[in-house]
């Protein structure tokens, strides 16, 4: 390079000679030979994007989770000690739940690459006098860009040119309109991008006009490309389930070890061998370890992606599907997600008075001179189709166009009657848009524009179908409406006209847009979708906090938010400049009181959520632009919207809404709640299963009995009680579910009562089946095979009562109703089935150590695994008794 350049600066903040002088640039480009130098300097316009997951590493990483890690070192220990089939059987169900775990994650993270793709692939550029196209990444600091309507911003650049120039910048700003460029410095050097006016960044697109900019940015230093870096420095948190089971584990570790060294201990005590102690220990480890646990927990999860699926709501993360349940803020951009990123005329001021939409009808005086301007003035594109009117076009003129079509009048009808004859392009300095139409032997100019530039012009005001002169009541008449329009977030347009004889000779803004007739005013505003409010109310009701974060301005988000009831005043309004002067060791009690962020930045966004994060909350962040996906990617779980939403903030989100509603988060956030109630359901099952085969376990250890082989306890664990906990993962939810509140991310898996529940429960059914033990040595003290038989048959059989128990913790089995859920009848006849087959055909008893039972024996069986539905019942309404007392 010739000479160093400065890319550092707040090129908005400079006049356009400083920005040349400081990127070493001129008004028409750099030269060929200069561009080859910046290249290799600053590299190609691109982003870096992270190497993605490869299949085996998605796979490595279902393995690093220590219940199966527990798991391994089990099977481990088993193939050493001889018990190859155990160590076949445990291993089979590690692989199957990594499979299952990597099959839904395989949809490797796609978010650089769709910010990658948002460049436009071609542009042009001045170099040495002559315009060329050029690949966008083939862009470098100092280039001149040519931009017109159509065009995508290859880069980030400072305007030294425009005419006329709208740029739409919602995907990175969040505003739903398209900005007025200019090319003034503006003296504010700490602005939110929205307002940087003279400036255009990459990832946005020219809507209208035409301009030229300097290159100031290139690839991972432009907005976007921050945007980029933000993402990859985010890691993937643990969610609330996985935490919860991540404790769970290293609580069954410690227990583990400390009942196997006091059975290893107390057994050598006792003159027993070393070596069958140890495996007495292991047998009891084996017991301990739910085994099936990851594997449910994955198919359950797997099982409410489906559902979800149905539901229009898209999981990307396994785990996501749980997340939801706990969440308890909800950070929700505002356009497209919670309005409908459609601008829409909401008011009308006509004749003296303002008129709401619904109550606008077109045979009123006026009506027609004032819906013939907003449609003959307007350069959208319209077509009808079996959907209705589709329009292309600046959003705020396909509004206006929209709205005379649901009156009854169609561009497509006034424009043939009324062809154009001239007109005054809108520019941001004049605030005006004129056209001259023909009618009949005269022509009309009509123009529509900024209230306050429009009624300077005007000398006339058309009232109750005749033109009056305009006077300085009927001026403060109109300035007060369009104040009370615009202090309701309304963007107002002034519309008027004038009668001209013939065809103009000279079109002109000084000679043609003066003596107008005004008519009235427009107001629009991009609208609360329809289920937005109901939604919104439903959260409140369930506890979770709904918070707006927007890039739009302060008075359309208040608006927007009290008509959704997410505000009650503009106290809980706050801008972005307003949040920089809070100093971060307050920010966290700050973030307390506001529940609207308007004219923010993304590192605002995620700044918001972090603070939200370190007050222990989880956060759920639902977005649908450029500007959302750092916040996306540092929620709990990232919400993207799927119609709307851009590649980028699809591809950081965990959840995807397939219809962009923002009431499928409320069947979303119940869905999670159900299933994190079913998990622990599934998981109190297991672990209640386990605590029986720990008491089976040590208590035959203690008194010397030999009652079970590791084969059956992993038989047991892995296959007959794995069915009826999946079938708890797939209960119904409970009618009261969205009137609870989240529970609290430091709230124990445990809580609630779960553990005693699970130890009283696992005690109750390893005293039944040491008692049926007892029994048999009493009624058959012939051969101990049958004893070993009957207990093997009584703790896989009265496990499968049991799953009937667990459906609910505190109500009772005969309020539920024993059939409402099939599954659970099928689960358990087929785990009936294979308990009942391992015993009774030949080929499998001999592998399983047991022998075949007659009827008095299989009766005993039966008896004492149904015996426990009562006992547990008799608990639950002393419980429920227990408890209306308190309360």
């Amino acid at each position: 390079m010739s000479k160093e350049i400065n890319t550092d600066l707040l090129f908005h903040s400079l006049p356009t000679t400083e920005t040349l002088e400081a990127l070493n640039t001129t008004s028409s480009g750099i030269s060929n030979e200069e561009f080859q130098s910046r290249l290799s300097h600053f590299g190609g316009n691109e982003l870096q994007e992270d190497k993605p997951r490869t299949i085996f590493s998605m796979f490595i990483e279902q393995f690093k989770n220590l219940m199966v890690i527990i798991l391994m070192v089990a099977a481990v220990i088993s193939g050493l000690l001889g018990e190859l089939a155990d160590t076949f059987i445990i291993m089979i169900v590690v692989i199957l739940n990594a499979v299952l775990g990597v099959f839904q994650e395989s949809k490797a993270e796609k978010a650089l690459a769709a910010l990658k793709m948002m460049s436009s692939p071609y542009s042009k550029v001045q170099r040495d006098g002559i315009v060329e196209l050029v690949k966008s990444s083939e862009i470098v600091p100092g280039d001149l860009v040519l931009l017109e309507a159509g065009d995508y911003v290859p880069a980030d650049m400072r305007l030294i040119e425009t005419f006329n120039l709208k740029v739409e910048e919602a995907a990175l700003t969040g505003e739903s309109v398209p900005v007025d460029k200019n090319t003034e410095s503006i003296a504010e050097t700490d602005i939110v991008i929205g307002d940087r006016i003279n400036m255009a960044y990459l990832g946005s697109s020219i809507t209208y006009g035409r301009g030229n900019g300097i290159v100031t940015a290139t690839g991972m230093s432009t907005e976007v490309g921050k945007i980029a870096g933000y993402i990859s420095k985010e890691t993937i948190e643990q969610t609330p389930l996985q935490k919860k089971l991540t404790e769970m584990s290293k609580f069954l570790t410690i227990g583990i070890v400390i009942i196997c060294i006091v059975i290893f201990t107390v057994g050598i005590l006792q003159g027993n061998d070393y070596f069958e102690m140890f495996l007495t220990a292991v047998s009891l480890a084996v017991a301990a370890i739910p085994e099936g646990l990851p594997a449910v927990v994955t198919i359950v999860l797997a099982l409410g992606v489906q559902r979800m699926a149905k539901r229009n709501a898209i999981i990307r993360r396994l785990p996501a599907v749980e997340t939801l349940g706990s969440t308890e803020i909800i950070c929700s951009d505002k356009t497209g997600t919670l309005t409908q990123n459609k601008m829409t005329v909401k008011q009308v001021y006509l004749n003296d008075s303002l008129i709401p939409e619904q109550e606008f009808s077109p045979e009123a005086t006026g009506a027609k001179e004032l819906l013939g301007i907003m449609v003959l003035c307007n350069d959208s594109k319209t077509t009808e189709s079996e959907k209705g009117l589709e329009s292309i076009g600046d959003p705020t003129e396909t509004a206006l166009v929209h709205f005379a079509w649901d009156k009854g009048l169609t561009k497509e009808n006034l424009d043939s009657k009324h062809p154009r004859l001239g007109e005054i392009p809108f520019d941001s300095e004049r605030k005006l848009m004129t056209t001259i139409n023909k009618f009949e032997d005269k022509s009309m100019v009509m123009t529509k524009g900024a209230v306050d530039v429009l009624l300077d012009r005007c000398s006339g005001i058309f009232r109750d179908g005749q033109i009056h002169d305009f006077s300085s009541e009927d001026r403060l008449g109109i300035e007060a409406a369009n104040t009370e329009m615009a202090g309701n977030a309304l963007r107002v347009l002034g519309v008027a006209y004038k009668d001209l004889e013939g065809q103009p000779s000279k079109i002109s803004p000084s000679e043609t847009e003066k003596d107008l007739v005004f008519v009235g005013l427009v107001g629009m505003i991009d609208p609360p979708r329809e289920e937005a409010k109901e939604a919104v109310r439903i959260c409140i009701q369930a506890g979770i906090r709904p918070i707006m974060i927007t890039g739009d301005h302060k008075v359309t988000a208040t608006a927007i938010a009290l008509e959704l009831n997410i505000i009650q005043d503009e106290t809980q309004v706050i801008t972005g400049s307003e949040l920089d002067k809070i100093p971060e060791k307050d920010f966290e009690k700050a973030v307390m009181k506001y529940s609207v962020y308007a004219r923010v930045a993304p590192e605002h966004k995620v700044r918001i959520v972090k603070a939200w994060k370190k007050m222990g909350k989880v956060v759920a962040m639902t977005g649908d632009g450029v500007n959302d996906a750092p916040a996306l990617k540092a929620a709990d779980i990232g919400v993207g919207m799927g119609i709307t939403g851009t590649d980028v903030a699809k591809g950081v989100s965990d959840m995807v809404l397939s219809d962009d509603n923002f009431a499928t988060i409320v069947l979303a956030v119940e869905e999670g709640r159900m299933i994190y109630t079913n998990i622990r359901k599934s998981v109190q099952f297991l672990l209640s299963a386990n605590m029986s085969e720990v008491t089976v376990l040590f208590i035959a250890t203690m008194l010397n009995w030999k009652i079970l082989f590791p084969i059956h306890i992993l038989w047991i664990n892995l296959v007959t009680d794995t069915f009826p906990a999946l079938a708890l993962g797939l209960e119904k939810p409970g009618k009261d579910i969205m009137s609870q509140k989240p529970r609290s991310s430091t709230q124990g898996f445990f809580a609630g009562g779960m553990l005693s529940s699970i130890l009283y429960q696992g005690f109750l059914i390893g005293t039944i089946v040491l008692g049926v033990f007892y029994l048999a040595g009493q009624r058959y003290p012939e051969s101990s095979a049958v004893h070993i038989t009957m207990a093997f048959a009584t703790l896989g059989l009265i496990q499968l009562a049991h799953a009937f128990n667990v459906r609910a913790r505190k109500d009772s089995l005969f309020t539920i109703g024993f059939f409402t859920n099939p599954y659970m009848i099928g689960a358990v006849v087929f785990s009936v089935f294979l308990q009942v087959s391992v015993i009774t055909f030949p080929f499998l008893n001999k592998m399983f150590r047991v022998v075949p039972l007659n009827m008095e024996q299989w009766l005993i069986v039966i008896g004492a695994s149904l015996l426990i539905i009562p006992l547990v019942e008799v608990i639950k309404l002393f419980l429920r008794l227990l408890h209306k007392k308190e309360e």
